[in-house]
């Protein structure tokens, strides 16, 4: 019996040998007999969740073996599970702060957009808005220092009806980079809390007198060029004189408001750069592989289409040193 028992152990031993002798050597997601190959994750900003997924879609189907999990849950939750390990990528809409990069977060740049101030149309003063716009310090005085409590407040022409603001719930690359357009930080912010980019704009579209901010993604159709209904941008005022110039007037489309973030017309904040975050300097042939796939021109040529601004070539490769 204690015979036929090793006899069994050893041919398994010789089985599991050949199995693993035979099967092909895969390093850091790369073998050559099926090329790059695993699994990426990725989490994090809702800005960049859209065209990860057409990023991933369009990296599958050069190299079929890799698969792809993709979330949305904010910037905060992007840092927090590359730093930890629980992504291999975080996607992040706001600058790094110094605690993040010390940990070993290493941002690749991947694609620019904006965030924009947003209302309902049916407003009672959407209209004279268009005409005004706001200020960036009567903005400051909405959402950082609630001196503006009606819209009267703001210019005796408007109604006395109530400002409802608007704000994130959740460590949000959007809320960061609004907050930052004002000198501060998200947690200034005043108002109602609500989570997610998703839940502002369903926010806005359900109250006539609200007021908050949202990716371009979330306020203009893709296939449309135009803005969604129930939803509208608030021009910025950059002068500051009460009128909104013909060259403050880039909120009409999609391809306006791009060209104007691309051209520097739109100011940065509230513009910014959206970036690729992994844990220390990747080795994994496949992430290396994949980030430059997106930082390539076939790859940044489809950013415009999908309400995003591409990178120039410069910059595109600073960020490819990176890897």
């Amino acid at each position: 019996m204690m015979r036929k028992f090793f006899i069994i152990l050893i041919l398994s031993y010789v089985i599991v040998f050949k199995m693993t002798s035979c099967a092909p050597k895969v390093k850091n997601g790369y073998s050559k007999e099926h090329g790059f190959e695993g699994n990426i994750s990725l989490s994090g900003a809702f800005a960049l969740y859209p065209l990860a997924v057409v990023w991933s879609e369009d990296f599958k189907k050069i190299h079929p073996n890799v698969r792809f999990n993709i979330s949305a849950g904010g910037a905060g939750k992007g840092i927090a599970d590359v730093l930890t390990g629980m992504v291999d990528i975080g996607m992040v809409s706001r600058d790094l702060h110094e605690q993040e990069i010390k940990k070993g977060a290493v941002p690749v740049i991947v694609a620019k957009d904006a965030v924009i101030c947003t209302i309902n149309p049916g407003n009672p003063n959407y209209s004279a808005i268009l005409k005004r716009g706001l200020s960036r310090e009567e903005l400051l005085n909405i959402f950082v220092n609630r001196k503006f409590k009606t819209w009267k407040e703001i210019d005796p022409q408007f109604t006395a009806d109530p400002i409802n603001v608007y704000v994130r719930s959740d460590a949000a690359g959007a809320a960061e980079t609004w907050a930052k357009f004002f000198g501060h930080k998200q947690e200034d912010l005043q108002g109602i809390g609500i989570f997610g980019d998703p839940g502002i704009a369903q926010a806005i579209k359900d109250d006539t007198h609200g007021i908050g901010f949202n990716n371009i993604n979330y306020v203009y159709n893709l296939k449309t060029n135009n803005v969604f209904d129930r939803i509208a941008v608030v021009p910025l005022d950059l002068n500051k004189n009460g009128h909104i110039e013909d060259d403050e007037q880039f909120y009409g489309t999609l391809s306006n408001l791009t060209e104007a973030v691309a051209t520097g017309k739109y100011p940065a904040p509230p513009s910014r750069e959206l970036t690729f975050v992994t844990r220390n300097k990747t080795e994994s042939l496949l992430l290396k592989e994949f980030i430059s796939f997106v930082l390539q021109k076939q790859a940044q040529s489809q950013l415009l289409e999908n309400g995003y601004v591409p990178l120039d070539e410069t910059l595109i490769k600073e960020e490819l040193n990176k890897l």
